[in-house]
């Protein structure tokens, strides 16, 4: 396949990224799925995480993750038990997991009236403490924090928990996605969206 020349595309890129069009293939994809799968248009529960990832030398904004030991930025991402994007934001991998969330969640609740029934968000430990009460008190969610068994030595899928990991999987196939290698945090998302976007009209 042949491409036009780059600053064509670069420019449809760029202008449907800050036109939102790139979130409305994302949605319209999702639905599809969704109805073809007998499921509701609108989730009622989603499942909350993140993944750290290096950056390369073309700036913008990064960090260092202590506990995953990489410099990079943070992928912080949504998705309903289908393992489909409902919001994504990146920032600074020195960023915790608390206030990241926070990030994510506060631009899936501006997006609220497209998902009605949304009442619960599954999460890993990280998770914990008062950050499931501000959830409940801001977002009017229940997040449900999903804990490796008490003693378990040995590696098991985990209800929910697996599912994002899956969709994280899916983003690692798209080699534009191994590394961020975006000056901009708006194209590192838009990016994400767009590896969704093939990966569902594969499914199609």
């Amino acid at each position: 396949m042949t491409l036009p020349p780059w600053r064509i595309v670069f420019y449809y890129y760029t202008k449907f990224r800050r036109l939102g069009i790139w979130q409305e293939l994302n949605d319209a994809l999702r639905e599809k799925i969704r109805s073809k799968a007998g499921r509701k248009l609108s989730p009622s529960a989603g499942i909350l995480d993140s993944q750290s990832v290096k950056t390369t030398g073309v700036g913008g904004q990064r960090g260092f993750d202590a506990a995953k030991w990489v410099k990079g930025r943070k992928r912080h991402i949504v998705v309903d038990t289908l393992g489909l994007l409902l919001a994504v934001v990146v920032h600074r991998a020195d960023i915790d997991e608390r206030r990241g969330a926070g990030f994510v969640l506060a631009r899936l609740f501006s997006r609220k009236a497209m998902f009605p029934r949304l009442v619960v968000i599954f999460a890993d430990g990280g998770y914990s403490g008062d950050f499931e009460t501000l959830v409940k008190k801001m977002y009017r969610w229940l997040l449900l924090i999903v804990r490796k068994p008490f003693g378990l030595k040995i590696f098991i899928p985990l209800p929910k928990r697996w599912i994002v990991e899956r969709t994280f999987a899916w983003l690692n196939q798209h080699r534009r996605l191994s590394v961020d290698y975006e000056r901009s945090v708006k194209s590192s998302e838009a990016m994400i969206q767009l590896a969704m976007i093939r990966t569902m009209l594969k499914r199609i």
